[in-house]
C-alpha cells in the first residue's frame, strides 16, 4: 500500500539534506499569501504607526506572539513595518497598546483582519492607558 505524502529521512545527526531542503521549501506559498492578505486587509499601512508599506517594507507581526502559543493564521497575522514589529517583540497586545497607547489607537484603526479579541484586548489597554496617564 502505497503512502501520498514523502517521509522525511532522517540520519545519524538528525534530518538529511534532501528534507531538509524539501521542509524549508515546503510552506513559501502559505507565507506569500498570509503576506498578501495582510498587505490588503490593513490598507498598506503599518497598523502600529499607520506608516506606509511596500511589499519589500513590510513584515509580518503576529497579534499574539508564536512565544506565547499564537498560531500562524489570518486573524492573528497582521502588516508591520519592521521597527514596529521590533518594538513590540514578544509582548502580549494588552501589554504592548498599555505601553504605546498611539499604537493602539492606530491598530483599531488600521486593522480590519484581526480577530475581535485581539481589538477588544487593544480597546481596553488604551482605554486604561490614557486614564492612568490623566
Amino acid at each position: 500500500m502505497r503512502h501520498s505524502c514523502v517521509p522525511l529521512h532522517t540520519g545519524a545527526r538528525g534530518l538529511t539534506r534532501s528534507a531538509r531542503r524539501l521542509r524549508r521549501h515546503r510552506f513559501p506559498l502559505e507565507k506569500r499569501s498570509l503576506k498578501r492578505g495582510a498587505l490588503r486587509e490593513c490598507g498598506r499601512r503599518c497598523v502600529y504607526c499607520a506608516r506606509a508599506l511596500s511589499w519589500f517594507t513590510l513584515t509580518l507581526d503576529h497579534i499574539l506572539p508564536r512565544a506565547h502559543g499564537g498560531q500562524n493564521d489570518f486573524g492573528n497575522v497582521v502588516a508591520a513595518c519592521a521597527s514596529c514589529n521590533s518594538i513590540k517583540g514578544d509582548l502580549l497586545p494588552h501589554e504592548f497598546f498599555f505601553r504605546c497607547p498611539w499604537a493602539g489607537l492606530n491598530f483599531l484603526r488600521y486593522a480590519r483582519c484581526a480577530h475581535r479579541v485581539h481589538k477588544r484586548s487593544a480597546r481596553r489597554a488604551v482605554s486604561l492607558a490614557y486614564a492612568v496617564a490623566a
